[in-house]
């Protein structure tokens, strides 16, 4: 069945090298060569996935390129960073591909592309469209559309596209105001986003040692700007099958449940499986989440104890303590593992 990329590239690759930025696990990129397409993709799971189809992919990629393939995200400032970073990687002349869903704002970045640029070869597939425009000569896109940092809080940086990347999660404010004065020396932060909750971690005695654990490529490198504490490990990584070489005593997590638009609990169950894989029999994890989230059930399957800290209408925060090794209950007074 055709696909946009398969409209806009009939004959296959186009020649050359092709600069992609923004591809994802399932986008159909069979009319590209790998052995001369290289990726740029800062979603872990979704590096992981192109990795094994024989591309080359890397979270941040350098160089000048003969063509490029921009696949939109949802938000509009990291739609604008990928197009300025394409842009900047092409020749006058070069053909630069737009590629992205209604949902995600592909009209409204098309009609802006045809106030600055001409536009042409436009296809519409699947809820969607793909365009290309041959890149003039000049500086045509605004200087302000390049991902730069930008502070949101006293000390704090974001970077476009990030999970709450305008302030304060107000779900992670909640849970920092219930963790306990005093917090475990080995902990983990599995989802750590910008490094806000693990910030405020670290201002509680008792902590030794943090790993901030996060798949945004983007995300971890804005804590790495926001946590400037020796104390803390940072690990480009997928929470849901994260492993250390020996267990931690303390988890804290605001966990993620939608996969883009799409919302789909089980990612939060996932983070719940790895967080008891992780903790000491003793060890115990703090989470928040959506009120409306059934995460008691899966919480039961992993954990001993598991209870309600405090919450309003939206959130919920949870405690739990009594992981197995192997992710499940470690509950002996019942006689079960």
């Amino acid at each position: 069945m055709a696909t946009r990329i398969s409209l806009a590239l009939p004959d296959g690759h186009p020649g050359g090298d092709i600069f992609v930025i923004g591809a994802r696990a399932g986008d159909d990129l069979s009319a590209l060569d790998p052995a001369h397409t290289q990726i740029q993709q800062g979603s872990f799971p979704d590096y992981q996935n192109l990795k094994s189809r024989g591309f080359d992919v890397a979270p941040k990629v350098e160089g000048q390129f003969d063509g490029a393939i921009v696949f939109l995200p949802r938000a509009k400032p990291q739609a604008r960073a990928r197009i300025f970073d394409a842009a900047t990687r092409l020749q006058p002349g070069a053909s630069l591909w737009i590629d992205g869903q209604k949902t995600d704002g592909v009209d409204a970045i098309l009609k802006e592309m045809r106030t600055m640029v001409p536009v042409d070869e436009v296809h519409s597939k699947a809820h969607g469209k793909i365009f290309r425009i041959a890149v003039p000569q000049g500086n045509w896109v605004p200087a302000d559309w390049a991902a730069a940092p930008k502070e949101v809080a006293p000390g704090f940086v974001t970077r476009p596209g990030v999970f709450s990347a305008d302030g304060v999660d107000p779900a992670s404010a909640m849970l920092a105001r219930h963790l306990p004065e005093r917090l475990p020396t080995r902990m983990v932060d599995l989802g750590a986003g910008w490094g806000w909750l693990s910030a405020q971690a670290l201002q509680h005695p008792g902590i030794g040692q943090i790993h901030l654990v996060e798949a945004n490529y983007d995300a971890l490198e804005s804590a790495r700007d926001n946590v400037k504490d020796e104390r803390a490990q940072f690990h480009w990584a997928d929470a849901r099958n994260f492993s250390l070489p020996e267990p931690v005593n303390g988890i804290i997590m605001n966990p993620p449940f939608h996969d883009g638009r799409t919302a789909d609990p089980r990612i939060g169950g996932e983070f719940i499986a790895a967080a008891a894989r992780l903790l000491t029999g003793a060890g115990r994890l703090w989470m928040v989440a959506n009120r409306h989230l059934p995460y008691e059930a899966v919480l039961a399957n992993h954990f001993a104890q598991v209870k309600e800290l405090g919450g309003d209408n939206r959130f919920k925060v949870i405690e739990a303590t009594g992981a197995g090794r192997d992710g499940r209950s470690t509950d002996t007074r019942k006689g079960r593992r």
